[in-house]
């Protein structure tokens, strides 16, 4: 027999992705997008830091 903890869980998880596949191609993807170009962006930059800082050092291997 199902508890009633479970079946609450269950309602919630159903609710959850019944939400996420309405969301369709709208804002939720444009921001997906956005944040992945920021995240890419901003591990650019700090490889370009770490490789300066290798360089200011005189360090043998420059890559990071």
């Amino acid at each position: 027999m199902i508890s009633q903890k479970s079946l609450l869980k269950l309602l919630a998880a159903g609710t959850f992705a019944l939400t996420l596949a309405a969301c369709g191609d709208g804002e939720a993807e444009n921001a997906g997008e956005e944040l992945d170009e920021i995240v890419t962006d901003a591990g650019n930059a700090m490889e370009d830091a770490c490789e300066d800082v290798k360089e200011g050092a005189n360090a043998e291997d420059k890559d990071c």
